[in-house]
């Protein structure tokens, strides 16, 4: 292609630096991946057409001339991209240059003489906002939920090895009850799981209804045909939702709902590459030392967690454009303004961030393992944070003030083990209570925490 560019001469990362591992988003994304969207919805409109019986001047195709039709998205190469392309420099318009196109490569068919009806009755926006939407559901169903999944299953692994792995909580930066590392990764993922059948469930929009969304151009031209049930039967053909009440554009809703729940997904993950950030910084996990790696150009001592840090990059940079998306994609002034179309370009952009950030926690997750022998450290240096359940049965025995009689002892104290055993044996409580109590450790002291882990 005459503006092919090596990738270390492209503008975006997307298409430079991590042009090797997102190559699959160019079959949804691409210029390219969009005329041949835009080919498939034309092509099999001209089909539909042949087969409404009301529409005398179109025929019923033949088995090879509906093949040749289905041809020209199934074999839709760079070769005719760069056809389409070239038709474009004298329209002006891509959505022209794709019907132009279509009705070049059909002029010396048996089609010939109904070519005409190629983008009958139609406005642009009839083609893109199928085009569009179907882009994003399939790259979202085909790459990015299948990369989510892997995660899901790969923090489930982790859930159930360490479920009963003792570490030491922090609540506002300050030590507090104890949990397992298990519970910690269950917590995520089942958050991710709870979105992910939002995101898997939604029903994506389509509308087919011409220039003001009022079916006028056919309705003039076949007032005997029932445009609606015309196009409620093609869109669903589509696998989308007709949406029959529109103005020239389909509203976006859905596909808002869909930048939305991709961005919650990206929220927990930048919330998990957080933590996982502190978790690393506080020697809770050790990094694997690679073999001519450099963690640092001037000091050759430090494993930076670089994965980690690149998924919040990009899930940074996803959302910011999800957001706009889901916010300005709704809105068109009156029937119709051209705003939402170069937006709407940038789709992959988003995804592809998306999956990157995604992809970076799984390459993250190998380079880690929990370091045991600190989690014991911490655990060991913070007694305090058993006043909670020593303070907790004292009130189921009656006892006045043990919530301010542990505080006295405790707030802002770091406790050793005894310390502690003397407050206990010092209380006015039967003896096997203060037995149990003595028998809780920080270790210990981790409440349902197994079991959460394998919920």
């Amino acid at each position: 292609m005459s503006n092919e560019i090596h990738p270390l001469q492209a503008i975006s990362p997307v298409d430079g630096r991590y042009r090797a591992e997102l190559a699959e988003l160019a079959e949804y994304f691409s210029e390219q991946a969009l005329m041949r969207y835009r080919i498939k919805i034309e092509a099999l409109y001209f089909i539909a057409l042949s087969d409404e019986p009301k529409i005398k001047q179109v025929r019923r195709f033949t088995k090879a001339e509906r093949v040749k039709i289905h041809s020209l998205y199934e074999n839709f190469s760079l070769k005719n991209a760069e056809r389409v392309k070239e038709i474009e420099k004298t329209t002006n318009h891509d959505v022209k240059s794709v019907e132009y196109y279509i009705k070049e490569k059909l002029q010396r068919t048996s089609l010939k003489s109904v070519l005409e009806f190629v983008h009958f009755g139609l406005t642009s926006e009839d083609i893109n906002n199928i085009a569009f939407t179907s882009m994003l559901r399939d790259s979202v169903l085909d790459v990015y939920v299948p990369e989510v999944k892997s995660l899901v299953n790969n923090l489930q692994r982790h859930a159930r090895r360490y479920k009963k792995l003792s570490m030491l909580s922090l609540t506002h930066g300050q030590p507090a009850t104890p949990t397992t590392l298990g519970k910690e990764y269950a917590v995520v993922l089942h958050r991710l799981k709870q979105q992910l059948v939002s995101l898997q469930d939604i029903k994506y929009n389509g509308k087919f209804g011409g220039a003001t969304g009022n079916w006028a151009a056919q309705y003039v031209a076949y007032p005997q045909v029932n445009w609606m049930a015309f196009a409620k039967k093609f869109i669903t053909s589509l696998g989308l939702e007709p949406n029959l009440t529109t103005t020239q554009i389909e509203p976006h809703d859905k596909i808002a709902e869909a930048y939305h729940a991709v961005a919650r997904i990206n929220t927990i993950i930048k919330d998990f590459d957080q933590d996982m950030w502190h978790y690393i910084s506080r020697g809770i996990f050790i990094q694997q030392n690679k073999a001519g790696e450099v963690g640092s150009s001037a000091m050759p001592h430090k494993i930076n967690p670089i994965y980690f840090e690149n998924s919040e990059g990009n899930v940074g940079l996803a959302n910011a454009l999800l957001i706009h998306l889901a916010d300005k994609l709704p809105i068109s002034r009156m029937q119709r303004d051209l705003t939402d179309s170069t937006v709407l370009r940038n789709q992959g952009v988003v995804i592809a961030h998306s999956v990157l950030a995604v992809r970076n926690i799984a390459k993250a997750l190998q380079r880690v393992h929990p370091n045991n022998e600190q989690m014991k450290t911490e655990l060991n240096n913070h007694w305090e944070v058993l006043a909670e359940p020593i303070q907790t049965v004292m009130r189921r025995l009656g006892k006045n003030t043990p919530y301010e009689q542990l505080k006295k002892l405790t707030r802002g104290q770091q406790l050793n083990k005894e310390t502690l055993h003397a407050f206990i044996d010092g209380l006015d409580i039967p003896v096997q209570e203060k037995t149990k109590l003595k028998e809780l450790t920080p270790a210990n002291y981790i409440g349902l925490s197994e079991k959460i882990a394998i919920l």
